[in-house]
Order: structure tokens, then C-alpha cells, then sequence
């Protein structure tokens, strides 16, 4: 089993850490060379024992921001404690920023909408029409900006568009909701330090926007059920307004979700009266039109209703549009 872990933090230290976090670089290279280490994460339940999972925990119950050797000393002495509490906790990133890849997509719909999303955590996602957006070019010019009708957000989203600026408008969300495992209060200060803790060091600014959207939420929460999206979908979906387009959203929860599961739920979507809005790496979904080549595709895929629009970075730190080459090749 420790084989298992010392592989998954070798391969993240090679693949996802570099650019993004040199401190996670730098743990996660710690924990691939250290057998001590790895026996300890390896009693935390697989599905449990992400490194952006351990690491957040860890520094939720006290790790500092340090090179690898105080990290370590830390986990020797609460390993117990490590175990328990990754043992009890999921992934939640909850990043805003994701909307500004979604925004393009969501302009082709029209509202009022009723916006309701799998995997919610805290909810941050569902508020695309409170915050603002800046979207700038390779070559770092602005292209396009967009604020709510009240004036400019507290929560400003900036994005890098790669070639065509498709045509983009807020939109007018009239219901709000979300199911996830174990939903977070935006309101409760425990939450909102699990949410800090996700951050990974090194990411510029993404603390101050989460915390900026956090306080937006509280001041108006959202509708959020606890449980399996597959048990409570319908009966949330009915409670849309008549008058509303119901825009059902999974930014990025997906690929947490078991293959079966994941199937199932895809299905379930299709057949209710909603339009659906994802990110999700190339190679995960059979249901793009028309089909993607994930060798070659750049980032994760943004789709409407399994239709291609985009390519993006997961975070929706930049984004592509690609619905015209979708076009074409269908």
C-alpha cells in the first residue's frame, strides 16, 4: 500500500505541483522518498488521501507553511490526528474564478435561470451574475468587462481568452441551489478556514477572491442539500420556477465521482428538462460532440449539454473557444 501513496505523490510532484505550488512541489517530492511518511498516509482511506486533501488538513490543524523536514516533524506528531480528520474530509475546492470559463457557455442560454449545482461545497459557483469579470488577451490587454447591474463586484474574476471572444452577458439568476456530500456554511468561520486551507501556497490572490465570494454568499445563502446528487436531483429540480431555465452545473466534481456513479448520474441529467454546464478533464466523459481527442487537448473540456464549447484550465484561469472547430468536425 505504500507503494500506492509513494506513486500518487511522485506523480503529482512531476505533473500537477510544478507552476502552481513549489511548496506542494516540494512536500509532495518529501513524501514520494519517505517510507515513514507514506505508512502513515496509507491508513487514510484512498479515496481520502489526495496530497491537496492531506496537505490542507494538515495545515488546518496547525502546519505551518515550511520546507518538507518541518512538515514531516508535524505528521510524526499527529499522525493520529491527520489520519482521523483526512479520514472525514473531501476535496471542496470552491473556486469562483471557474465561472469566468463557464460565463461564455451560460450567455447562450436564455434566462431568467434557476442555477443548480452538483458538488457546491459552499455554493461560490452559483453566483455568476454578483460578481465581476475582466477578460484580457495573450497579450494581457483588456478585451471585454462585465459587472453586475449594481456596479462593480467585490469578487472580480480575471481570465485569459486564447484566440475568438465569443459573445458574453450577465445572466439573470433568479433561484440558487446545490447538493454536495457535506455542504459549507459560507457563514461559519470553520468552513471558511477548510476553504482557506484547500488554497494552495503560491496561488496569488485566490485566497482574498474566496473569501471576497464567501461574504457574498453569506449575505444571501443558497439553497444546499446534504446528500448523493443521485437521490436528491429530481426532487430539487422540481422546485425550479416555472418561469426559469434550469441550468444544472458540475464545474470539476466529476472526476471525484466512481465511474459508475459518474455514468448514472450523466444520464439522470439528460433526461430531466435542464440544460447542463461542465468542466471536466478531455478523457473523462463518452459524451462529447463531437469526440475529443485528449492527447491533444489542451486543459479540460467546457461542454453545453455534452456539446463542446471550450478548452480551459480547470481553475478558469484562461480559456479557449472552441465551439466553431466543434462545428466544423461534427
Amino acid at each position: 500500500m505504500t507503494d500506492a501513496v509513494q506513486q500518487r505523490y511522485a506523480r503529482f510532484a512531476r505533473d500537477e505541483a510544478p507552476g502552481r505550488s513549489a511548496l506542494y512541489e516540494e512536500w509532495a517530492t518529501g513524501v514520494a522518498d519517505d517510507r515513514e511518511v507514506q505508512r502513515i498516509l496509507a491508513r487514510i482511506p484512498e479515496t481520502r488521501r489526495q496530497p491537496p486533501l492531506v496537505f490542507a488538513v494538515t495545515r488546518l490543524l496547525g502546519a505551518d507553511l515550511d520546507g518538507y523536514p518541518a512538515w514531516r516533524r508535524f505528521v510524526l506528531r499527529h499522525a493520529d490526528e491527520v489520519v482521523a480528520e483526512c479520514s472525514t474530509r473531501q476535496l471542496q475546492t470552491n473556486e469562483p474564478l471557474r465561472l469566468a470559463a463557464l460565463l461564455p457557455v451560460l450567455s447562450e442560454i436564455e434566462g431568467p435561470v434557476a442555477m443548480l449545482e452538483i458538488g457546491a461545497s459552499a455554493g461560490l459557483c452559483l453566483y455568476p451574475d454578483r460578481y465581476s469579470y475582466r477578460f484580457v488577451g495573450e497579450d494581457d490587454r483588456l478585451r471585454a468587462a462585465l459587472d453586475p447591474d449594481d456596479g462593480h463586484s467585490t469578487v472580480i474574476l480575471e481570465s485569459r481568452v486564447i484566440g475568438f471572444l465569443p459573445p458574453l452577458r450577465m445572466p439573470e439568476v433568479v433561484w440558487r441551489a446545490g447538493i454536495d456530500l457535506a455542504p459549507l456554511d459560507a457563514a461559519d468561520e470553520k468552513d471558511r478556514s477548510w476553504l482557506r486551507a484547500l488554497v494552495w501556497p503560491g496561488e496569488s490572490g485566490r485566497e482574498e477572491r474566496i473569501d471576497a465570494a464567501l461574504d457574498i454568499a453569506a449575505s444571501d445563502p443558497p439553497r444546499l442539500v446534504a446528500g448523493d446528487a443521485l437521490v436528491s436531483i429530481d426532487a430539487l429540480a422540481a422546485e425550479v420556477p416555472a418561469d426559469a431555465t434550469l441550468v444544472i452545473t458540475t464545474p470539476g466534481v466529476l472526476v471525484h465521482i466512481p465511474r459508475a456513479e459518474r455514468k448514472a448520474l450523466v444520464e439522470r441529467i439528460s433526461r430531466l428538462q435542464a440544460r447542463w454546464i461542465t468542466i471536466d478533464p478531455p478523457g473523462l466523459l463518452d459524451v462529447w460532440e463531437p469526440p475529443v481527442d485528449a492527447g491533444a487537448w489542451p486543459g479540460f473540456v467546457v461542454a453545453l449539454d455534452g456539446r463542446v464549447r471550450a478548452a480551459a484550465d480547470p481553475l478558469g484561469r484562461w480559456w479557449e473557444w472552441r465551439a466553431a472547430v466543434a462545428a466544423d468536425a461534427s
